[in-house]
């Protein structure tokens, strides 16, 4: 569904470019992370995509078509949730709504009390916007981006300002999308958001992409093939996880004492690129 190859891109007042030959694919109904700390060029990679930045060096593909031969049937085609939301404020949510719906043709898929609803904002519909809390104006922000029923989502930092439950709902409404067919882009410096939400995830620093993997993969990659096991007496023990199940060593040991918990030994997202990058995600 999209493929970029080669991309540069550079501000008009900065010497170095931000991106620095960015190559990727994302399949169609695929959800695919860009994670990155602030600056590596995330949101510039994604600002690109939905032509925003249009002076750029490079191929970016979208559906088979170039990007720049694209005209405003693009913008239906996509939705965006940016990372600040970006509502009138005077408004209420509905009216915020009814104003972004009015730009497409294509009558939305949800009604309006849906929309609202799946993302617990129904009560406040009819309230105006600057009473909404930053979560709540993540949540309109969400609904604002899908209401169209576009083809391609991009999320820049979708569950920013969400409390666990919220966040929760945003990216399981997320991957029900992707049962949808949706191709989703998913922009963030969230480690545990890509894990749980991504098929894929690229690392972005300094405007280079380093590595493009599955989750799972990554982390076998980096981790040990092994578990740890505590017992409720503090001790601790590390055993291969080949033949786990036939190793008396394991056997053994599980029969000692009780067990506290039992550890897969892989890498986390987070060590997995401190190790590629040898930088922090909060750099």
């Amino acid at each position: 569904m999209i493929q970029v190859e080669n991309l540069m891109f550079r501000y008009p007042e900065s010497q170095e470019p931000t991106l620095k030959g960015v190559s990727f694919d994302i399949q169609k109904g695929e959800v695919f992370g860009f994670l990155g700390p602030s600056g590596a060029g995330k949101s510039t990679t994604q600002k690109v995509l939905y032509k925003i930045y249009g002076e750029y060096e490079g191929t970016v593909k979208v559906d088979g078509k170039d990007l720049s031969a694209w005209d405003n049937t693009y913008f239906e085609k996509i939705g965006v949730g940016f990372e600040l939301p970006n509502h009138y404020l005077k408004l209420t949510g509905k009216e915020n709504m009814e104003l972004f719906a009015s730009f497409y043709p294509r009558s939305p898929k949800r009604s309006m009390e849906e929309l609202f609803e799946m993302v617990d904002l129904k009560d406040a519909m009819d309230k105006p916007v600057e009473s909404y809390s930053k979560g709540m104006k993540m949540r309109l922000n969400f609904i604002r981006a899908i209401q169209h029923d576009p083809d391609i989502l991009f999320f820049d930092e979708p569950t920013s300002g969400l409390d666990p439950v919220n966040a929760h709902k945003i990216k399981q409404h997320i991957l029900d999308l992707k049962k949808e067919g949706k191709t989703i882009f998913v922009a963030t410096h969230s480690m545990e958001t890509a894990d749980s939400i991504c098929d894929r995830i690229a690392f972005i620093v300094d405007g280079q992409l380093e590595v493009t993997d599955a989750p799972a993969s990554l982390k076998s990659q980096y981790g040990k093939e092994a578990v740890k096991v505590e017992l409720a007496t503090g001790e601790c023990n590390e055993f291969p996880l080949s033949d786990l199940g036939i190793n008396t060593s394991f056997l053994q040991f599980i029969k000692e004492g009780e067990v506290k918990g039992i550890h897969t030994m892989e890498a986390t997202l987070e060590e997995v690129f401190i190790r590629v990058t040898g930088k922090s995600l909060r750099s």
